[in-house]
């Protein structure tokens, strides 16, 4: 996938002003344009759009927090977690005690995990400022490199937080089980499948990926 500039603007809804990439709009016409599923889902809902914490570190912590346990209980650790320092930053995750993480529910994988994040952000190992000219590819390559970060955890850190309008996680479960219930009446679907319902998506696989979401769960999907 190649990487695409993008600039960040505000929508506006009654009294809850909203960030969403500039691309949305444009998106979203040329969705429901080409595809029937989109022609119904989009209009559903509103103004609703992605949006993004703003912060690469925590983006990416929560994303380690939350693996492998429902949504629910993610946010009920991470709510824990984030109290332990004053702000969530890589520095201060390192100063965190272990058994203190372990107290607010996390595996004593998941706090190596977040030492080894917080250390690849300590030490500059990561090439922060550079990612927003580099290709998806290429960035899925550094971020695979920090434990715990596998090709699903980067492609949502591409979504939630740089924003970029093409990508398709095909080892996304919820991105299956919406095309399935959506084009395929439910029927099991394989990658190749997925991979020729999103060829009609393309160049804004994301915003498409972001709507199948929508429909499983009408509450906005946030990493």
């Amino acid at each position: 996938m190649g990487s695409r500039a993008v600039t960040l603007a505000t929508k506006k809804q009654v009294g809850n002003p909203k960030v969403t990439p500039s691309f949305w709009d444009e998106a979203c016409k040329q969705l429901i344009k080409k595809d029937r599923v989109m022609k119904r889902l989009i209009p559903q809902f509103g103004d609703a759009c992605l949006q993004t914490r703003g912060d690469a570190f925590v983006t990416l912590a929560r994303s380690i927090v939350g693996q492998q346990i429902s949504v629910k209980a993610a946010q009920t650790v991470w709510d824990r977690f984030a109290v332990l320092p004053k702000k969530i930053t890589p520095a201060a995750i390192l100063k965190l005690k272990v058994d203190d993480m372990r107290a607010a529910g996390l595996s004593a994988r998941k706090v190596e995990y977040l030492v080894d994040l917080a250390l690849h952000f300590d030490s500059g190992a990561l090439h922060i400022d550079a990612w927003k000219s580099m290709d998806d590819e290429e960035i899925i390559d550094e971020l695979v490199g920090i434990r715990g970060i596998g090709r699903w955890t980067a492609e949502m850190f591409l979504i939630f937080h740089l924003m970029r309008p093409n990508v398709l996680p095909l080892d996304d479960v919820g991105l299956i089980n919406g095309i399935s219930l959506n084009y395929f009446s439910g029927e099991v679907v394989s990658r190749s499948e997925v991979r020729e319902v999103a060829a009609a998506w393309a160049p804004f696989c994301s915003v498409a990926t972001w709507y199948i979401w929508r429909s499983l769960d009408p509450q906005p999907v946030a990493y």
